[in-house]
């Protein structure tokens, strides 16, 4: 079962972080829509600066937290790697969420996404709202795998797709409670995680910023 007030799929969003390859001890790094900042918290131990920031005052103590948009973001070029988990899809204008993130990154940093797979998280969502459009406002900017990879590198960024497990017991606690036990069923009968990363539910993306080029 999920503890009360947890959000995320943290056992998946742990081993993204150690499947990337990115090095985070002595790196500067900004987690974007940091929530309760447990990931923000995970990224120091491993031995990094780190800096949250989310819309909203977090759940727990950040520190350093900003109060800041992911497309408005207060700081200069100085970080190494930027992180967003389960917030790339609620923001509208991702264009500029993008630039935002391109223009704070150092040149070669990492920009290391987790957001669901528009082809799935279209059916969960309209099985979730039981409706067909009630979910688009929140979940506005849902992608395929090929949308993702063209809008990553449109705006300067190589792009590698992690494979991560993501079906755990926070997985089928939530597909419980949205859909009921034959939905928990129906994961564990034809598991996700075996599907070609393009169908997977959940992409976990490592997107780094091209040394050559610049994006207006």
């Amino acid at each position: 079962m999920r503890e009360p007030g947890v959000f995320g799929n943290r056992q998946a969003n742990f081993g993204a972080l150690r499947a990337s390859g990115i090095t985070l001890r002595g790196q500067r790094v900004l987690e974007v829509g940091c929530g309760s900042g447990y990931l923000c918290e995970y990224v120091r131990a491993l031995g990094a600066s780190v800096v949250g920031c989310d819309i909203s005052l977090p759940e727990t103590t950040v520190a350093p937290f900003v109060q800041a948009d992911g497309v408005a973001l207060p700081f200069r070029q100085s970080f190494d790697v930027v992180l967003s988990f389960d917030v790339f899809e609620h923001i509208p204008d991702s264009d500029r969420h993008l630039r935002e993130v391109r223009r704070v990154l150092r040149p070669g940093g990492h920009y290391l996404l987790q957001t669901p797979n528009k082809v799935t998280n279209s059916v969960f969502e309209t099985i979730r709202w039981r409706s067909f459009t009630a979910w688009r406002s929140d979940h506005c900017s849902l992608h395929t795998f090929g949308q993702l990879q063209r809008r990553l590198r449109s705006f300067g960024f190589s792009v590698r797709f992690l494979d991560i497990p993501v079906v755990n017991p926070y997985f089928l606690d939530k597909i419980n409670s949205h859909v009921g036990p034959l939905g928990v069923r129906a994961v564990k009968l034809v598991n996700p995680d075996r599907f070609p990363i393009r169908y997977r539910t959940n992409f976990y993306v490592v997107a780094q910023a091209e040394l050559a080029r610049e994006v207006d």
